[in-house]
């Protein structure tokens, strides 16, 4: 990913980067994006921005595999996780969702992941030790619990859905308080532009909106310019 676009990514949030799709691509009718409420480990920090690491976990019930199995698969999930094309991000469905129990996503996991060089996780299940996580790796998840529960690994490297967001292996992720979206391919090139074509365009109407003598004629005024700057 260029360096100027993945510094500007970090800097903006996910409904401004979901406005700048719309505007590379013409119009309304982007949707690949999460829906409902997600929890943000890290509210106050940029947003997070990477290509997809996924996997399925499960934590109401133990595993019904082998130990052995069990702790192979896990070991090769934190070796998958460590790899990949920077920067990236873990995407984790918990199968039990909107049932999840198990916080896979402790100060520990946290803080490895962090150690990989990933720069945050997407989830619809369970998050813990908050206070305690480590600082630059936001957690967005489905909700916070105290156990982890029976949880345990099921696949990596699969298509997973979180909050109806349907993730496969490096797609292109902006995640921050407000949820996730998939940056398109096709997007990606223009969307720089994209991002601060809508800045400036949205300055037209947030200026004069901000200013103490704001009325009804001055926002008429501004919202025509606006209207003629979107066309």
């Amino acid at each position: 990913m260029d360096t100027s676009l993945l510094n500007l990514l970090k800097k903006v949030d996910t409904p401004t980067v979901c406005n700048a799709i719309e505007l590379v691509q013409g119009g309304r009718g982007f949707d690949h994006f999460t829906r409902g409420t997600m929890q943000c480990s890290a509210p106050n920090e940029g947003a997070v921005v990477g290509y997809a690491r996924t996997a399925q976990i499960a934590a109401q019930r133990p595993a019904t595999e082998p130990k052995e199995v069990i702790l192979a698969r896990r070991m090769a999930y934190y070796r998958y996780m460590s790899q990949g094309t920077d920067p990236t991000i873990a995407v984790v469905e918990d199968l039990d969702f909107p049932n999840a129990v198990g916080a896979f996503w402790g100060e520990i996991n946290t803080t490895v992941h962090k150690g990989f060089g990933m720069s945050g996780a997407l989830t619809n299940g369970v998050m813990r030790d908050l206070g305690d996580l480590p600082d630059g790796f936001p957690v967005i998840a489905g909700s916070i619990g105290p156990s982890h529960a029976h949880v345990h690994v099921r696949d990596i490297d699969c298509t997973v859905n979180v909050f109806g967001l349907s993730v496969s292996p490096m797609d292109l992720i902006h995640a921050d308080r407000h949820g996730a979206l998939i940056i398109p391919k096709e997007v990606a090139p223009e969307l720089e532009n994209g991002i601060k074509d809508l800045i400036k365009t949205e300055e037209i109407i947030l200026k004069p909106a901000r200013k103490a003598d704001f009325d009804f004629e001055k926002f008429e005024s501004a919202w025509n310019a606006f209207e003629k700057a979107r066309i």
